[in-house]
């Protein structure tokens, strides 16, 4: 008890210390934010224009000092620094928390789920998936302020990835979570490692391919310099990247800078989704020039994966609020026709 009462204490001091007031009275927040993703890639650039958006509409009120690569804390570790306040807000992907609650996964990333991230934003803000995830993230000290979901991943592979089959005996790196569970059953032997160390594992040769991001990420990450193939349109994952903050920092701020900060993360979510639409398709036509090999797969091998993702999800469904939000997901997606209610 006298530990608890001390950590609350700490990040108490360390919400105050996160906002504050200029000479003439009006208040200002100033928050240090870590994301996995380097700036240059194309989510690393998106990051970095909603740092300028809410700093531009707050006229100088919101103060970031943005950290990228995960340059803090490795991105498994992100969460745990902003709800102990070594960090602001965590803007990686509850996909690394999966540890502290199987409801993560299905904030992350259900797999198998919606075709689109249009179909997944809609759960969010209108099929009850904020309201769901919320309690999840109190529970841990964090808020939840949005996600910025950029479409379906495509992997980067050192030999062709065609079918199910071809997932046989083949090392890839695989974020932690439902994901490794669904590929071992496929054949393939996922190994979980950071975000950052994706590019020296191929180069190595540790590994045979990646999960690592969508087609124009993986380009920007320089993956395909090393491999030559990848599949795409992407169809196995769809993770949501969000932006959560620790509660008693974010509750200390202002309300109008509260508002901002998620009405941004809405406006970053549209501008995600659309930047991938033409970043993603102009990265395809300039791998096919460069000699890397995009595999698109058929329907009934599309029909195999979701049959196989779909069949993990009660796995991962063992807490109260992991089957809330299965339920809710199965919900929302019965009603969009991509489920058998």
């Amino acid at each position: 008890m006298k530990f608890l009462k001390t950590a609350a204490t700490s990040v108490a001091a360390l919400a105050i210390a996160a906002t504050g007031a200029f000479a003439d009275g009006h208040a200002t927040t100033k928050l240090r934010i870590q994301t996995h993703y380097a700036p240059e890639t194309v989510s690393g650039k998106l990051a970095a224009q909603y740092v300028e958006d809410i700093q531009a509409m707050s006229n100088g009120e919101i103060a970031v000092e943005m950290f990228y690569s995960s340059s803090v804390v490795k991105s498994v570790e992100t969460f745990d620094a902003a709800a102990t306040g070594i960090l602001d807000c965590d803007m990686t992907g509850s996909g690394y928390a999966v540890g502290k609650n199987s409801a993560f996964q299905f904030v992350a990333d259900i797999m198998g789920g919606y075709a689109t991230p249009y179909q997944q934003l809609s759960w969010l803000y209108f099929g009850g998936g904020l309201e769901a995830a919320k309690p999840l993230y109190n529970q841990f000290g964090m808020e939840l302020i949005g996600w910025w979901v950029y479409g379906q991943e495509s992997f980067a592979s050192s030999k062709p990835i065609r079918t199910v089959e071809d997932f046989k005996d083949w090392k890839f790196r695989s974020p932690p979570g439902m994901e490794t569970k669904i590929f071992e059953k496929l054949g393939a032997s996922p190994i979980v490692m950071d975000f950052t160390e994706i590019f020296t594992a191929l180069e190595t040769g540790i590994i045979d391919g990646a999960d690592a991001s969508g087609l124009a990420n993986n380009v920007g990450l320089g993956l395909y310099d090393i491999v030559k193939h990848a599949n795409f349109p992407g169809f196995h994952s769809m993770p949501s990247d969000h932006l959560a903050c620790n509660k008693a920092v974010f509750d200390a701020m202002p309300a109008h800078h509260q508002k901002i900060m998620k009405v941004g993360m809405e406006a970053l979510a549209l501008r995600t989704a659309l930047t991938f639409e033409k970043a993603n398709a102009e990265a395809a036509a300039q791998l096919r020039e460069q000699g890397v090999t995009l595999h698109e797969w058929s329907s009934e091998e599309l029909a195999k994966f979701r049959a196989a993702a779909q069949a993990t999800w009660p796995e991962f469904a063992d807490t109260p609020e992991a089957k809330a939000l299965v339920e809710s997901h199965m919900q929302y997606l019965g009603q969009l026709g991509l489920v058998a209610n």
